[in-house]
């Protein structure tokens, strides 16, 4: 059954110095609530603005899917002209996140309730996250009453000072504080865990990393999360909430998403104008090398060259996936193949291609079970955004890419109306 969001109407916080002057006197401030249940839901609500911009960037600018219309086509150019995406992408993914860090920083600074305060960390840890790759190095706004004079706040901070000073400390707050069984779609400790696990993934800390990601395999079953035996019936709004899916972004006709374009499910299906058949061959390709593989027909219709993975009956109510167990498991997989445990790497691995259908992987040596955990990682989870920001992560963008592409494409450009509103004191990335 559908689990409704509900949330407060609040007018938050943007990074920019126009947004900070729109807090309107009649909105109660935070101060003088008793109650942030509401603004935490306003928190979790925030994260619908996030998930198509994610979608897009993590599939179509990698090679599982196309843009066909220009400019949309500049998402395959790898050149500075992305900036015309602005509109419908960065500066609404930007917004939202923001939005979702000020009203996680309200229930932080100002609820008693513990377990409201972890996912409110979660929310904030998430936020950042997600914007820091996309975008590197950003503003960090831990106030949830930030100056409307103080510009020094609006300064882009590094990537490492955004990963150590704020994501790693509010996921570990939060696993401190939350159980690990997820009811209603909240935030969990596993889910904190998994996406501290896959944070240090990010920074290359692989140690680290297989002590979270292990810690989310070895106490999933006592939680309840378990692999779905059947692949298909991980998407679709009929398997919102499945036992695989440790944390999704929860969506509903119902209530009115803040993104006013096309949805995730509309471009991978091909209902976009923009991109009518999305399916990039080279996609195709990789299933072709993967015979028997039970994820094909989910994943990709040749017929149609677009994704079927979340059907567009019951579109509207998709749920978006933050992180599912299959994630978790093959991040693991990774973190202990890069720590000399190959063995162990390879089970883990072989757990994803059995409910996939396939035999056990062949793979031996470090180099070739890395490459062959890529490639399983790429069929389980195309069409989830995770594609580009795996290539990028792992520093294979030319070699599967297939072309040398100026590493300053490997970031996103700063929405234009971010950096004007501060007055130039947000910056642009290089090459934009």
């Amino acid at each position: 059954m559908k689990k409704y969001i509900y949330f407060l109407p609040l007018v938050l916080l943007m990074a920019c110095t126009s947004d900070l002057d729109q807090f309107p006197p009649n909105i109660a401030s935070a101060d003088s609530l008793t109650d942030f249940d509401g603004v935490l839901n306003a928190a979790y609500y925030y994260q619908l603005g996030t998930v198509t911009p994610m979608a897009v960037m993590g599939d179509f600018r990698a090679d599982n899917a196309l843009m066909f219309e220009a400019p949309f086509d500049e998402f395959d150019k790898y050149g500075p002209d992305l900036v015309q995406m602005d509109e419908q992408f960065f500066s609404p993914f930007y917004t939202a996140s923001y939005k979702s860090i000020l009203s996680s920083n309200i229930v932080i600074e100002n609820s008693s309730d513990a377990t409201e305060i972890g996912e409110a960390r979660f929310l904030r840890a998430l936020s950042y996250f997600k914007l820091v790759r996309v975008f590197g190095g950003v503003t960090i706004n831990l106030s949830d009453s930030p100056s409307v004079t103080d510009q020094d706040i609006l300064e882009r901070q590094s990537p490492s000072t955004v990963y150590n000073d704020v994501i790693i400390p509010d996921l570990e707050a939060a696993i401190a504080a939350l159980g690990s069984t997820a009811s209603n779609g909240r935030a969990s400790r596993l889910a904190a865990q998994g996406l501290l696990g896959k944070v240090y993934m990010q920074m290359g800390e692989f140690s680290n990393a297989e002590a979270e990601l292990s810690a989310v395999v070895n106490a999933a079953g006592e939680a309840g999360i378990a692999l779905q035996s059947d692949f298909s019936q991980v998407f679709g709004v009929d398997f919102d909430l499945n036992p695989e899916i440790i944390f999704a972004t929860q969506v509903s006709s119902s209530i009115v998403d803040e993104y006013g374009f096309s949805e995730f499910w509309s471009w991978s299906g091909g209902l976009d104008t923009k991109s009518l058949e999305p399916l990039d061959v080279d996609l195709i390709d990789a299933f072709d090398n993967s015979p028997g593989d039970l994820r094909r027909a989910v994943t990709i219709d040749e017929g149609l060259l677009s994704s079927p993975k979340f059907p567009q009956t019951g579109g509207p109510d998709h749920d978006w996936i933050e992180l599912r167990l299959a994630d978790v498991i093959l991040l693991y997989a990774e973190a202990l193949n890069e720590n000399g445990n190959a063995s162990a790497a390879l089970t883990e691995l072989n757990k994803i291609r059995t409910r996939a259908g396939l035999e056990n992987s062949t793979a031996s040596g470090q180099g070739e079970i890395r490459t062959a955990i890529a490639q399983e990682r790429r069929l389980e989870l195309a069409f989830e955004g995770q594609r580009w920001f795996d290539l990028v992560r792992t520093g294979t963008v030319d070699a599967e890419m297939g072309q040398a592409i100026n590493s300053d494409y490997h970031l996103f450009p700063i929405p234009n109306s971010e950096i004007l509103s501060s007055f130039m004191v947000i910056t642009q990335n290089p090459g934009y």
